[in-house]
């Protein structure tokens, strides 16, 4: 194994921050391996034009946000890629592989900055880049304004003190990562606006067989992971990807088994189907399939057909 691991990541501050989450407890655990970051730009960082909501149902997958990274792996300019789980596509690139997930993850839930979502005004200006949340927003309620954002988590915060928003959507995750949860004000339950498949978790890409995946292999944790594979197949098996409104939260309860629910919900709110299930630790890709079959017998594949119609 060489002595060096190039390891990249997205160029935010809350990506850099996720590396170093990754990347201290294996520095200690392979104290002659030396690991150098690289920073890869994503067409999601560098075009900052803030789409219509319309585009924004429109955009393609996690692909966004993870194919310059993957391209810098596959041709062998990074040996590892600290992705954030939720931004990745389900359908791997070939000749690569997701280590065993990480752990522990963080806080899954989204949450509101600057209101509540009971305290906001009628016509409310909340803004979110995410069809999944617009959906859920206003299945809660349909009187909300929500406008398209995007860009970095403070940016995102400004919008709020600077007045041209009454609310942000965010993920916890990302706000905890950068020290920013005093700016919340609800925590949302992810009983009711379930999070994007793989929210709060780390994907660490590595190229099949190569020196970085043998000498990571033991890494990861088995809990955290059975729980992100069983929302990630889910996600593959309505044939969805971060462009799409699926929600889906799975975790491992006191029994030992792994739950999973999960809702579909059209883009105006107007129509949601839900499911839970639940099964063995060791075959999450079967309980995310289950779900997944119980949400497409009420319908989900109608609702996602409206949300990619043309």
């Amino acid at each position: 194994m060489s002595d060096l691991v190039r390891i990249g990541s997205r160029a935010s501050k809350l990506a850099k921050t996720q590396v170093t989450e990754w990347l201290t407890p294996l520095a200690a655990q392979f104290p002659s391996v030396r690991f150098k970051r690289e920073i890869i730009l994503e067409g999601g960082d560098q075009d900052r034009v803030t789409p219509t909501l319309a585009e924004v149902a429109k955009t393609a997958g996690g692909s966004a946000f993870s194919t310059n990274q993957e391209e810098a792996l596959v041709t062998g300019r990074v040996d590892v890629i600290v992705h954030s789980l939720k931004d990745l596509p389900t359908t791997v690139t070939e000749g690569t592989v997701l280590l065993t997930t990480p752990g522990p993850r963080e806080d899954v839930r989204d949450v509101l900055c600057g209101a509540t979502l009971g305290g906001l005004p009628q016509g409310a200006r909340v803004g979110t880049g995410a069809p999944r949340r617009v959906a859920q927003l206003l299945a809660l309620r349909p009187d909300l304004n929500v406008v398209p954002i995007r860009g970095n988590v403070p940016g995102r915060l400004a919008r709020t003190t600077k007045g041209s928003l009454d609310a942000v959507v965010l993920a916890a995750a990302g706000l905890n990562r950068l020290g920013l949860m005093p700016e919340v004000h609800q925590v949302l339950d992810p009983l009711v606006f379930p999070p994007s498949p793989g929210q709060g978790a780390l994907g660490i890409q590595v190229r099949m067989d190569s020196p970085a995946a043998r000498l990571l292999k033991g890494t990861g944790d088995a809990q955290v992971d059975a729980c992100v594979r069983a929302e990630r197949a889910l996600l593959a098996e309505l044939h969805g990807g971060c462009s799409v409104p699926v929600g889906a939260w799975a975790r491992v309860e006191s029994d030992g088994l792994l739950r999973l629910s999960a809702a579909v919900t059209s883009l105006d709110g107007r129509a949601q189907v839900t499911g839970t299930g639940s099964g063995p630790m060791d075959d999450p890709e079967k309980l995310g399939a289950c779900v997944a079959g119980d949400l497409l017998a009420q319908g989900a594949a109608g609702i996602l057909a409206a949300v990619r119609r043309p």
